[in-house]
């Protein structure tokens, strides 16, 4: 899954694709490097971001997917929202997926939406809101206290008429979690897969690496494979990048590394 972010304020790339055609370009390019699905998404989720009203948020998205699709309908495209307006509306230009950072709590009509459209859902697990997630973490078993956020929210979802096998689920490495607890989801992945759904991680580029390595976003593109191949022998399904290129060759390597007998 190769990351989009048509926002102006994101941690890595915000205001580097504002521009429509330079964003469609980046999606086709990434496409291109090996990307199956691209992620895009209109409002910055990091630590201390703010929200932006759904008009602001409907401009910069609708467009970018609409053309995209309109470019090339072979692409997979997921829409990174917590906002059921908008996702409702991408859905109607060819979204084919929807990422939900909140895991279906920010937006009581989410769940509708995604059932009445019989879409696929990213369920991701966030301690608390982006502006104040990373103030006053606190969990009683970390790794025990997603699954139990996963199997709640699951059963939100399958209440509301989504289907078991439209559901996708994200640890939310980042998201309210501390520098150990990343790297402890990482290595403890595969205590996610008894739940019977595929996994995505999101390590790319992200603090915690840039912590460990102490290095800026940019220079993070060697941190970052070494959490998704980690991530991927320890089950993950679908990995959330920005360099697309460099991380699928590492995946390449090993997947075959996986299928070796």
């Amino acid at each position: 899954m190769g990351v989009l972010n048509v926002t102006p304020d994101s941690f890595s790339d915000g205001g580097l694709y504002s521009k429509p055609e330079v964003a469609i370009d980046h999606a086709i390019d990434m496409v291109n490097n090996g990307a199956d699905i691209i992620d895009i998404g209109g409002e910055s989720t990091r630590p201390g971001s703010d929200s932006v009203s759904i008009e602001e948020e409907l401009k910069r998205v609708i467009p970018i997917i609409d053309a995209l699709k309109k470019r090339s309908d072979e692409v997979l495209v997921s829409v990174d929202t917590c906002k059921s307006s908008v996702a409702k509306r991408a859905i109607d230009v060819g979204a084919d997926i929807v990422n939900d950072i909140s895991g279906l709590t920010f937006d009581s009509e989410m769940k509708v939406l995604l059932a009445n459209n019989n879409t696929p859902v990213i369920i991701m697990h966030i301690n608390g809101k982006p502006k104040t997630m990373q103030k006053n973490i606190s969990y009683v078993n970390l790794i025990d206290d997603i699954k139990q956020f996963f199997l709640d929210q699951v059963n939100v979802a399958q209440d509301a008429g989504i289907e078991k096998n439209n559901i996708i689920l994200d640890p939310g490495i980042g998201f309210g979690k501390t520098f150990d607890h990343n790297f402890s989801i990482i290595r403890r992945l595969k205590e996610f897969k008894v739940l019977g759904y595929p996994l995505l991680i999101g390590p790319s580029k992200k603090a915690f690496i840039g912590d460990a390595l102490n290095l800026p976003p940019d220079d993070r593109v060697e941190g970052t494979i070494a959490t998704i191949v980690a991530g991927i022998l320890n089950g993950s399904n679908i990995v959330r990048v920005h360099n697309v290129k460099e991380v699928k060759r590492a995946v390449v390597i090993t997947e075959n590394i996986l299928r070796a007998k």
